[in-house]
């Protein structure tokens, strides 16, 4: 098990005055049996005070109110966090034709995470990849999750820029590039075309440190702020962690802090401001060690960000990279 200590600040500069800024932010860890979370503190500047709640799918969501006039805004979210290994997945040799008469029987439980969404429409280039993963697999279904997550590293180049924060699977098919966000939305549509549940997971990526103790923090695809992957129910083994853009399961270095149907669920910040003020967002992670359960570092100390970038619309919502 690893134990981090996480800080993500996010900060909105706007060019004038705005105010009445509702907001909700899902930055809190989960609590299961896979993850703990030890601490959490969200603090804003202009300073409000926060309430929370757990949303349908058991997310936390915690929300503050900023109606004095300000030309920018700044949330801190500081936690500590236990990750334990995710336990192999069990599947009982369960194969693709052994599926469909399994599907039935979870439709009713995981309807809405079998439904096409607003980022994840179930479209023709959608099942012609779900048909070409399921050719090229062993005849599993764990061997098919892995083909589909493998095919998107493999075909789909990791590109800043290459879509928005509003973006469907739509633009990346057609473009053959994005980010995780977008990633992680087309592996959903592929299981799901073929009648296994699938979420969206919005967490963190822990960096790694190359062999060279004196070398830089090596880059982290995908982990230079918010992370998102992937979680596919199979029968007779449970939820399994998938991360498209690393091309891997996931494991020690994801930290999950909400899952839904999509994006749309889950952003790290969402909210809206009185005023025709247009904004930047900078976002900064940072990751130390705790020590783990012998008294070792975990990792060594990195940083992801700062990232500047202009938001358009939605407005104050960030994607994840």
């Amino acid at each position: 098990m690893n134990r981090y200590r996480l800080v993500h600040v996010t900060e909105f500069i706007y060019d004038g005055l705005v105010s009445e800024s509702y907001n909700e932010v899902r930055m809190r860890p989960m609590q299961d049996e896979a993850q703990s979370c030890l601490s959490f503190r969200l603090t804003t500047e202009p300073a409000a005070a926060t309430s929370f709640y757990l949303d349908y799918f058991g997310n936390w969501v915690h929300q503050f109110n900023i109606l004095p006039d300000h030309r920018r805004l700044r949330v801190e979210a500081e936690c500590v966090v236990l990750v334990t290994e995710p336990k192999p997945a069990d599947s009982h040799g369960l194969t693709m034709s052994e599926l469909p008469s399994l599907c039935e029987q979870t439709t009713d439980d995981y309807y809405d995470l079998l439904a096409p969404s607003i980022y994840i429409p179930h479209t023709r280039e959608l099942n012609g990849l779900a048909e070409l993963a399921e050719r090229e697999c062993d005849g599993t279904v764990p061997g098919f999750v892995t083909s589909a997550m493998n095919m998107i590293k493999s075909r789909f180049t990791y590109e800043k820029g290459a879509t928005r924060v509003n973006s469907s699977i739509q633009d990346s098919l057609r473009s053959g590039a994005g980010v995780c966000q977008d990633f992680a939305h087309i592996l959903i549509g592929i299981a799901r075309v073929r009648g296994l549940p699938a979420r969206y997971v919005s967490g963190y990526l822990v960096p790694t440190r190359t062999a060279d103790p004196d070398a830089s923090v090596e880059e982290v695809v995908g982990g230079q702020a918010s992370h998102a992957w992937t979680e596919i129910y199979i029968p007779g083994s449970g939820w399994v962690g998938q991360d498209p853009t690393l091309g891997r399961p996931a494991g020690l270095r994801h930290i999950r802090v909400a899952y839904g149907r999509d994006y749309g669920d889950v952003p790290p910040v969402r909210g809206v401001y009185k005023g025709h003020a247009g904004q930047r967002l900078s976002v900064d992670v940072r990751v130390r060690p705790a020590l783990d359960h012998e008294g070792h570092e975990c990792l060594q100390e990195t940083a992801a960000g700062p990232i500047t970038q202009p938001v358009e619309e939605p407005p104050q919502q960030q994607q994840q990279q």
